[in-house]
């Protein structure tokens, strides 16, 4: 921990700035809170990107308000050099526009941090000597630097030179990106988005005091990619592309949209077509459609349009079509919450149809297993002639993080249907091997055309009713997911292979429930952890390495339901029967904080110092500060 204040050994540069020694810190969390219309997301957006620009590593977390109005939202971002995981428990600095923003979020800086208010609309409690905060006249000094005209639109931007001056940032790239954001836009738009950046970062530097940092910088790494620095639903979107997949149709919903508005940009652009239905029974319906031409195909929404999606999706698993369906769940039921975070979508996606309907699911753990996920997705559903359900969710979706650039020449798929010839004994849906779908072209030498139906049916596709055929037809569509399993490889633990903890978790919990680990192992826990990307079929090997644990405890953002399980941990328990698999969860739509999960772990087992490995998120926060300063 380094204080602004203090002179730590190897910590602190000495470097001059103003008036100040800039404090070197290896990274930083900014929490900026206003309302959805100032444009804080942009301000976080460029920290993001300035991040990957700058071969550091980023994570963000952002609030929006459901409500067409507007309302109260947050954008937090980390960055730094080393390994990042987690958007940050508590902010090392809060950007506050508003009284409402101070009121909400003064709770979230850590002790010692530093508080940088809007004095044209907040008061500050004078009393608070927690945080060094600091009051700038941001709303009026954007009006005085842009004119009158302008209002406060740009105090986004000047808030940005704010901190860009604050943290030493790199102003060249800044300025880069600046131009990027607005270059499409009228010349006199990026000369007041400038004028703005400039603005901010010239405000006297001797008014920061003792509040000037430096972030760590980042050796270039030797023959290492590009990093690409984007959000989840983006990375998705780009790895369905490279997966092979050119056809798909969709239905806006908050927050798949823009996984569907990518896909409707840049699908024509490698000869395919996105097409936006009228709902979401017609774009499963269209998708189905574009799979029957030959074409891995592709739909998508959120939980409420996956539940209108689910007969159609019977349809899918009887017919045996190659479909990728993504799920970016939210919180439910029902309209639930639009804009927030929940994994209570996964026995939907397992078991949502009529019927047995077995399908293959898989959840990213990251913004970068996004892309990855996509191409596993499509390998899956090529080769084994099934739907396959991505389940990805609103944090990873919208939060940012930056990545080595995939290797595009090694993964991207040749998107060409299969339209070879099929021989006489050729049947759609033969019983002693993989069924193979031959799509409308493909030449028959029997001459007969296979029927494809949603209906049971026999091995050449006819309706049948026939109790043994519909026996042996259900035995065949189970068998094939059990296939799938036997090509999935056991995950890794990370951190102790045996132990007293065993945390497992899928989805967004990834950097969490890593960052819990490495906190538990601190205290002295024998602690490993697991991450689940094949959550239905279940990876061989997972009953070996539950037995080396005394407790497995699963992190899941979902009810713990009438019998106190989550629904990760209620599958594992019946797959397993193995009661040392109990559930942390929680239905806040908020991500998990890693603190939660510490906790969540120390109800359990209940001697764990549950503060060892706090003050090691951050080198900002400090013992003692000055008083609260308005300039």
């Amino acid at each position: 921990m380094v204080s602004p204040n203090s002179s730590t050994p190897g910590e602190q540069t000495g470097t001059a700035s103003a008036s100040s020694a800039a404090v070197t810190i290896p990274d930083v969390v900014i929490r900026l809170a206003g309302n959805s219309q100032d444009g804080i997301q942009a301000i976080g957006g460029f920290l993001a990107r300035l991040a990957g620009r700058s071969d550091q590593e980023v994570m963000t977390y952002m609030t929006i308000p459901s409500t067409i109005s507007g309302g109260p939202s947050i954008f937090q971002v980390r960055m730094g050099s080393g390994e990042i995981l987690s958007a940050g428990d508590r902010a090392d600095v809060l950007v506050a526009f508003y009284q409402h923003s101070y009121e909400s979020h003064l709770s979230s800086i850590r002790p010692g941090g530093l508080l940088i208010y809007d004095s044209d609309h907040v008061k500050p409690n004078p009393d608070d000597k927690n945080v060094t905060a600091i009051g700038l006249p941001i709303t009026s000094a954007t009006i005085e630097a842009l004119g009158g005209s302008a209002k406060e639109k740009g105090k986004n931007i000047y808030t940005m030179g704010l901190l860009a001056r604050v943290f030493d940032l790199d102003v060249a790239k800044l300025t880069q990106l600046i131009k990027e954001r607005f270059g499409g836009k009228s010349e006199d738009i990026v000369r007041n988005a400038l004028l703005a950046f400039d603005s901010g970062y010239a405000y006297p530097a001797d008014n920061f005091r003792n509040c000037l940092y430096q972030l760590q910088k980042t050796e270039p790494r030797a023959g290492a990619r590009p990093k690409v620095t984007t959000d989840g639903n983006t990375a998705l979107a780009l790895g369905l592309i490279a997966a092979g997949v050119r056809h798909g149709a969709g239905y806006p919903i908050t927050p798949w949209t823009t996984v569907m508005e990518t896909l409707r940009t840049e699908f024509p652009k490698y000869g395919g077509l996105f097409v936006q239905a009228e709902d979401e029974i017609a774009a499963i319906s269209t998708a189905l459609g574009f799979a029957y031409g030959g074409h891995l195909a592709m739909t998508g929404s959120s939980g409420p349009g996956l539940s209108l999606k689910m007969e159609a999706l019977g349809w899918a698993t009887m017919a045996e079509m190659p479909l990728i369906i993504v799920n970016v769940q939210r919180g439910g039921p029902s309209t639930g919450l639009p804009t927030n975070v929940e994994q209570s979508d996964l026995m939907q996606a397992i078991y949502g149809s009529h019927g047995d309907t077995p399908r293959v699911v898989l959840a990213p753990e990251n913004v970068e297993d996004c892309f990855y996920i996509a191409l596993e997705a499509g390998r899956i559903a090529r080769e084994f002639s099934t739907p396959v359900l991505i389940l990805t969710d609103q944090s990873i979706g919208s939060r940012i993080e930056a990545f080595d650039e995939p290797d595009l020449a090694q993964h991207m798929v040749d998107p060409k249907p299969d339209l070879s010839d099929r021989d006489a004994n050729y049947k759609p849906y033969p019983l002693d091997r993989q069924t193979r779908h031959a799509p409308p072209g493909s030449k028959m030498a029997s001459g007969k055309y296979p029927t494809v139906t949603g209906i049971e049916h026999d091995e050449t596709g006819h309706p049948s009713a026939n109790p043994v055929v519909h026996a042996k037809m259900n035995a065949k569509r189970r068998e094939k997911i059990k296939a799938v399993a036997a090509t999935i490889p056991t995950p890794e633990v990370f951190g102790d292979t045996a132990g007293e903890v065993l945390l497992v978790g899928w989805g967004s919990t990834f950097g969490p429930s890593r960052e819990a680990t490495g906190r538990l192992r601190t205290a002295g826990i024998k602690t490993g952890h697991l991450q689940l990307r094949h959550v239905h079929p279940l990876p061989a090997g997972l009953e070996t390495i539950f037995a080396g644990y005394k407790h497995i405890l699963v992190a899941e953002m979902n009810d713990e339901g009438l019998y106190g399980y989550g629904q990760l941990a209620t599958m594992l328990r019946a797959r397993y029967v193995n009661p040392a698999i109990r559930s942390i969860t929680k239905t806040d739509g908020l991500n998990f904080k890693v603190r939660e999960i510490v906790e969540g772990v120390n109800k359990y087992i209940g001697h764990i110092d549950t503060s060892i490995g706090i003050k090691s998120e951050s080198s900002m926060a400090t013992a003692t500060t000055p008083p609260i300063a308005t300039t």
